[in-house]
């Protein structure tokens, strides 16, 4: 091999080398808040309102079809059961991380109780996450209505 070429082989390796520890803490990022928000929809559908007040920041913000509020009235309707979470079937999840705050796209269909009424709803949720003082803090949940057809681009 010439000198040139031995040269490229040794940067790309150093390239990879360096790269590869980033490349594993980024893959476990996002298989932790995948398991975390998986387990905050089986938090919601058992109103388990101790676990959720510890993964909502107290300054976060839930968008629904009928409105937008903040943590302790979010907590409130699931406790309450004006909203029962009964099941959120995740058809698709889609995860970025940008340093310690994390995105994650969820396109689900969730059937809950609204009211005393059973609804099924076609939603892509996004869920906003940070790494706070080493613990996962949810900033933002945003439903957003679509077809059953739709899903996300990765």
């Amino acid at each position: 091999m010439k000198l040139n070429q031995r040269i490229t082989v040794l940067i790309g390796l150093f390239i990879i080398f360096i790269g590869s520890p980033v490349f594993a803490q980024n893959a476990d990022m996002v298989e932790e808040i995948t398991a975390l928000s998986q387990q905050k929809w089986q938090w919601m559908a058992d109103k388990n309102v101790d676990e959720l007040s510890n993964l909502f920041n107290e300054d976060a913000r839930f968008v629904h079809m009928s409105g937008s509020w903040g943590t302790d009235r979010e907590l409130e309707i699931i406790e309450s059961g004006s909203i029962w979470y009964k099941n959120a079937d995740v058809h698709q999840v889609v995860v970025e991380t940008f340093g310690d705050t994390v995105i994650l796209w969820n396109r689900i269909t969730l059937e809950a109780e609204v009211r005393g009424n059973v609804v099924s709803n076609e939603f892509t949720v996004t869920e906003v996450y940070q790494n706070q003082a080493g613990d996962w803090s949810l900033l933002d949940l945003t439903f957003s209505s679509v077809r059953d057809t739709h899903s996300i681009e990765e």
